[in-house]
């Protein structure tokens, strides 16, 4: 999708494989045995701990790009969102590891889900290291 056609953030290409890899891990998390329900789980579905419980550290990837993506006017706010939106996503991944290694994740669902937050990070990054056309005028 070329940037003309882009009118918010759910027109991102990034935005939707993050929303779509945050709805399966969500579905996944709730197979999760009881026992990971306060721990793995949580982390899992948790933005931040210290900010919003009920939010999820998956989905947040996606509230930090529309965040982001009503920054865009300021360049060092924007970038600054994004790089949120980056941490989130890495550390999604951190927890996707440790939901396959404790065999709460089939392999081939984590491997998955992984590489699409893989390529959701490879489009942040590219939108933090060229911020230019991203950017609205005043």
């Amino acid at each position: 999708m070329n940037k003309e056609a882009i009118k918010d953030h759910k027109d991102l290409g990034i935005y939707k494989i993050a929303f779509e890899a945050a709805m399966k891990i969500f579905e996944l998390s709730k197979k999760f045995p009881v026992e990971e329900r306060y721990s793995l789980t949580d982390q899992i579905r948790r933005s931040d701990a210290r900010r919003l419980a009920t939010a999820s550290l998956s989905r947040s990837v996606c509230a930090n790009l529309a965040e982001a993506w009503r920054k865009r006017r300021y360049e060092a706010a924007f970038v600054a969102k994004l790089n949120d939106c980056e941490a989130e996503a890495a550390e999604t991944q951190t927890w996707i590891e440790f939901a396959v290694k404790c065999n709460y994740m089939n392999v081939e669902v984590g491997r998955e889900v992984y590489a699409n937050y893989n390529q959701v990070l490879s489009g942040l990054v590219n939108m933090i290291n060229n911020p230019s056309p991203w950017l609205r005028n005043h």
